[in-house]
Order: C-alpha cells, then sequence, then structure tokens
C-alpha cells in the first residue's frame, strides 16, 4: 500500500500513503496515522471537527438554564444525537455539559405462549431504555428555544427529548407582574364584554356610526337615540 513520494515532498521520515484523506484522518482517529500530516493535504477544518470530539464552550458564571434528556432503545442512536446536540450547542456559543449517563430503564413482560394445557410455557420479554442528559449553563432564554427549536427540526428517528428549562428574573418582579395584570385586564374588559358574540367592539362601534348617519336619519321617521 505504499508508493514513491511525490516530487514535491522533500522529507522521507513518514511513506507516502496511497490512500485519500478521508481516510487518513479516520486513521488518525483509530491512532493508526502518522502524527505528522505535512505530507498530505490537509482538509478544512469544519471537516475536521466531525472526526474529533465535540467543542465546548467554559460557562462563566455555572447557573443552569436547561436540561435535555435523551431517550432511546438504541444506544448508538442517542449517542449520535447527543453529540449532533453538543455541536449545536456550541456554534450557537452556549456553554453545555455532558453526554452525562443516566441509569438505563429496565422493562421485562412474561407472556404465555399459548393456553389451556401449555400455560406453563411462558416467553420473557425486555425492554432497555437508554438516557444521556446535556445541561445547558449561562444560556439566553432565546438562544436556548432556538438551540431546542433546531433540535426539534432536525431529531434523529427512535430518539425522544425532554426538556427542563429555567428563566431567571430580576429582584421586585413581582410589582412588575402586578402592573402588567392591571394593564391586561384594563385591555380584556371590552373583549369580555362582547364574549360569545360574532362581533367585536370595533364591529359595534362602526355599526352604531353608521346608524346615526344623516342619510339614514333622513329616510327614518324618528331619529335614532344612543
Amino acid at each position: 500500500s505504499l508508493e514513491t513520494p511525490p516530487a514535491h515532498i522533500e522529507s522521507k521520515s513518514v511513506p507516502f500513503r496511497k490512500t485519500n484523506t478521508l481516510i487518513y484522518w479516520q486513521d488518525r482517529a483509530r491512532g493508526d496515522a502518522p502524527a505528522s500530516n505535512d505530507e498530505l493535504a490537509r482538509m478544512p477544518r469544519s471537516v475536521q471537527a466531525v472526526y474529533l470530539k465535540p467543542l465546548k464552550r467554559k460557562a462563566q458564571h455555572g447557573y443552569p438554564s436547561c436540561d435535555l434528556q435523551l431517550r432511546s432503545y438504541s444506544v448508538r442512536n442517542v449517542e449520535f444525537y447527543a453529540d449532533f446536540a453538543l455541536r449545536a450547542a456550541y456554534y450557537l456559543h452556549l456553554p453545555a455539559l455532558g453526554p452525562i449517563p443516566l441509569p438505563r430503564i429496565t422493562e421485562r413482560w412474561t407472556v404465555p405462549r399459548s393456553n389451556f394445557v401449555n400455560k406453563k410455557s411462558q416467553e420473557n420479554f425486555e425492554r432497555i431504555t437508554s438516557r444521556r442528559l446535556i445541561q445547558v449553563l449561562d444560556g439566553h432564554p432565546e438562544t436556548v428555544e432556538i438551540w431546542l427549536a433546531f433540535l426539534r427540526r432536525h431529531v434523529y428517528y427512535g430518539v425522544g427529548m425532554k426538556a427542563n428549562i429555567w428563566e431567571h428574573e430580576s429582584l421586585g418582579v413581582g410589582k412588575t407582574m402586578d402592573v402588567s395584570l392591571e394593564n391586561l385586564k384594563e385591555n380584556l374588559e371590552p373583549k369580555w364584554a362582547h364574549f360569545g358574540r360574532r362581533k367585536n367592539p370595533a364591529t359595534s362601534e362602526r355599526v352604531y356610526d353608521m346608524m346615526n348617519e344623516d342619510s339614514l336619519r333622513h329616510n327614518s321617521d324618528a331619529p335614532l337615540s344612543g
């Protein structure tokens, strides 16, 4: 599998491999390729990152923002999707920890194979659910929502997700909520007055103005009163 290196390669300490760059980086991941890769063509950084562990950002304060739990009956699927979620968190500038293995959920059932005299002939079934946990720290609520929406859009088959989100507010948020509640009540009172009808306040006011027009007053015997 070896051949003479090209003319532009001066160093002959590392033999030239008759292989493409993709196989080379696969060998590097397994530790079979030489430590120096100057003799071979380099791949783009984004492609090289696919064969390496996901990059992670360090949390500055350590405040929890989201706990994402992944579940699947296949370990391969849940590991692949956890890797995908960590890479997406890195490019969205979200500090993430994981994947943290959680205890497996084991379920077993015993079903009779037949009835009557063959009742003692039974069959056992087992189902194991693998779980992984990804924790996002110091994340902005809007960025976390974008991250979760991206994961839902590109969900991997056979993988379920469950997310717990924390939102942090400043001190005195209770007073702000009381003021917003009063404003909400004032805006809802006109709508509740017409609840169950096929018209809104704007429609009723428009009808009242139309009935008080001069052209309609001349055609009627008596003037309309409010």
